[in-house]
């Protein structure tokens, strides 16, 4: 039995993700051949390329055109028609920038020139902003592949495989299922470790079960199991439809048990197969990258994730429901240290590679520190990142030692600056404990990155400012550093008893069979509108402070073009750029077109449409469907025509464009 294993778009194209090569070192070692896709760096060295965007921007002008031709645009109409003209400039502009932008992230030289690398991002992004419109209602980059209506159940999520939806569907349909057919796989697995995977990941399935009816195909992963894990009966059945199982957990064992059952001559295998949810390290071989494109990663070397442990040594905090676990995080599990020196060098040893991101939820102290220790003293020249807690072991002496060991970045769960709110996240740690972390990190030459959140349920105006001024007394020791918003997640402490967080109530929405959903609501509101003026203003005056990027390029947490970067240029890098000026996308030039519709009307007034139908069915309906959505949309009045220029130029809003004067024939005389 050969058996494929594949990574689905879209997730980061600078670098491979663990799962693919975990599964194949393991499956290598029991003597089953595995032919190791990437699939996200295929889908887009296929789709970032000069042919296939002038074939979309032709698209988005059809599209354009069509609608311009309607005596009045209903409001699902005009929602395309302004994401359609948003996306004009980077029609005009992208195809032609494109290959320079991937050749420059490539290149050992053009990629540390802070200008150069600025202009191929901004390249990159306008590429998606084109693909994207061209399939409006998509919003599609390297971590989020959403449009409204496809993770709601089986049949929306077969709708939005068809080609005309799925930018990905060339690729799937022509070179991928090509390589899959010459190799003779009999198995082919697909690996979901981030929810932008979701809907590729399905449509992918529909196309393999439509294009090579013969191929079983198996689905597992992080985020495929924390919605499978949910669902039972009917619900199950029709989320698997083009799948003929699905492992839950870690799937390593359980994987090669279906490969070794297939062999058998196995005719129906089980829907669900629960894998090893403590797997003993120990004996699992190393990740095994060979096969894998890594010329073809957007980046001029290669970054190799490894993962000495596994789980959250932690594992108590109320927010958190991350990795291969029903509930909270998966179970701390750890290598032997002498096991991975041993991993560690044959991969440096095969691949050239120096610099190792250390993919784990968060390691305990110890351990890493007895790794640093044993890479210092064999005096091996390699560099790693990693995340870990905000400890208090994190004394001067530890941090020197560890970055003696190789530590080039942390990423630190910092999560508040407010000691109740950490309490109530139950942390296990307070702000002068995470104020020492930094600085004595920072102090070592190790670069610190923070990561935190707001709107934890009862958190202050006072609260959440309490966070943002934390950073900024550190921002002379934080390399980087990341403020979201929470979340609830259905398998985190805090929607298991949503009460004693100050929840009063929670709820998923009918019709979202999948589960993605989970909306609450506060026992009382703890903010007003004022303290959230004053947060978002903060947040925006302190993000000044650093060239802040989105992930995965330079300038977001714990990429592989952010370590790169921070060997090259330091621990200070971000804040050393803070004040260069936007990136533009290369040969770009403003330009001006007549459009039938008051576009800037319509982009005001057809946004705050779309979000009181979706406060409708969410927070008063509670109830959401194709049907009842489009019932909602026919209510809102349509535009009708009101004629003018607007200029448009990628990467920068529409505009009116200079009206000219309209003069007579007799005065032009």
């Amino acid at each position: 039995m050969k058996v494929a294993l594949i990574y689905p778009p879209t997730g980061d194209p600078t670098a491979p993700y663990l799962s693919v090569p975990t599964l194949c070192g393991y499956l290598r070692s029991h003597s089953v051949e595995v032919l190791p896709i990437d699939a996200n760096v295929g889908a887009y060295d296929f789709l970032l390329r000069r042919a296939p965007l002038e074939s979309l921007a032709e698209r988005l002008e059809r599209r354009l055109a069509r609608l311009d031709r309607k005596p009045a645009l209903s409001h699902v109409e005009q929602l395309a028609y302004v994401a359609l003209w948003k996306a004009r400039g980077d029609a005009a502009a992208a195809p032609a920038a494109i290959a320079a932008a991937v050749a420059t992230l490539r290149d050992p030289e053009r990629f540390y020139d802070p200008v150069l690398y600025g202009q191929s991002v901004a390249a990159i992004a306008s590429a998606l902003r084109l693909v994207s419109a061209a399939h409006a209602p998509l919003t599609l980059d390297f971590t989020a592949y959403r449009t409204p209506f496809s993770l709601l159940d089986a049949t929306a999520i077969e709708a939005d495989a068809r080609p005309e939806r799925n930018p990905f569907h060339a690729y799937f349909s022509g070179p991928l299922t090509a390589r899959l057919r010459a190799a003779g796989v009999g198995l082919v697995g697909i690996s979901v470790a981030f929810p932008g995977q979701l809907q590729p990941a399905w449509s992918l399935a529909h196309v393999l079960r439509a294009t090579l009816p013969g191929i079983r195909l198996v689905v597992g992963g992080p985020a495929i199991t924390q919605i499978l894990v949910r669902l039972s009966g009917d619900a199950l059945e029709r989320a698997l439809r083009p799948f003929d199982s699905a492992v839950l957990f870690d799937g390593e064992e359980a994987l090669l048990e279906l490969a070794r059952g297939l062999e058998r001559g196995l005719a129906s295998p089980p829907p669900l197969i629960r894998g090893s949810e403590r797997p003993d390290m120990a004996r699992l071989p190393a990740p095994d990258f060979d096969g894998l494109p890594l010329e073809r990663y957007f980046a001029p070397e290669i970054v190799l994730p490894y993962d000495p442990t596994r789980g959250c040594y932690w594992g108590a905090c109320t927010f958190c429901h991350y990795g291969l676990a029903e509930t909270g995080t998966a179970a701390y599990r750890e290598r032997p240290v002498d096991r991975t020196i041993e991993h560690l060098r044959e991969l440096a040893s095969k691949h050239g590679c120096s610099l190792f991101y250390f993919s784990q939820d968060a390691v305990a102290p110890k351990t890493i520190l007895k790794l640093a220790r044993a890479i210092r003293d064999a005096g091996l020249p390699w560099r790693w990142a990693t995340d870990m807690r905000a400890e208090k072991t994190l004394k001067p002496e530890v941090c020197h030692e560890l970055a003696a060991g190789g530590a080039l970045s942390m990423a630190l769960g910092v999560e508040s600056g407010a000691d109740r709110v950490l309490r109530l996240i139950n942390k296990g740690i307070g702000v002068d404990t995470v104020r020492a972390a930094i600085g004595n990190l920072a102090a070592a030459g190790v670069a610190v990155e923070t990561m935190c959140f707001t709107d934890f349920p009862t958190e202050t105006g006072e609260e959440a400012l309490a966070t943002l001024r934390l950073l900024d007394a550190s921002r002379e020791q934080i390399a980087l550093f990341v403020c979201g918003e929470f979340a609830l997640t259905h398998g985190s402490v805090a929607a298991q008893r949503p009460h004693e967080i100050g929840i009063r109530e929670t709820w998923q929405v009918a019709g979202d069979e999948l589960g993605t959903g989970l909306f609450y609501a506060e026992a009382r509101a703890a903010k007003s509108e004022a303290d959230r003026a004053a947060i978002d203003a903060a947040l925006a005056a302190l993000s000044r402070r650093w060239l802040l990027r989105r992930y995965p390029w330079a300038g977001a947490l714990s990429t592989a073009h952010t370590l790169l970067w921070y060997r090259h240029f330091g621990p200070a890098a971000f804040r050393a750029l803070a004040a260069a000026p936007a990136a533009k996308v290369p040969g770009a030039t403003p330009r001006a077109a007549l459009g039938r519709f008051d576009l800037a009307r319509l982009d005001a007034q057809s946004a705050e449409r779309e979000a009181e139908i979706w406060d409708t069915l969410v927070r008063v309906q509670r109830r959401v469907s194709r049907s009842e959505y489009h019932a909602l949309a026919e209510q809102m009045p349509p535009a009708l025509p009101r004629s003018r220029r607007w200029r448009f130029m990628a990467g920068e809003p529409v505009e009116p464009a200079a009206q000219q004067p309209v003069t007579s024939r007799k005065a032009r005389r």
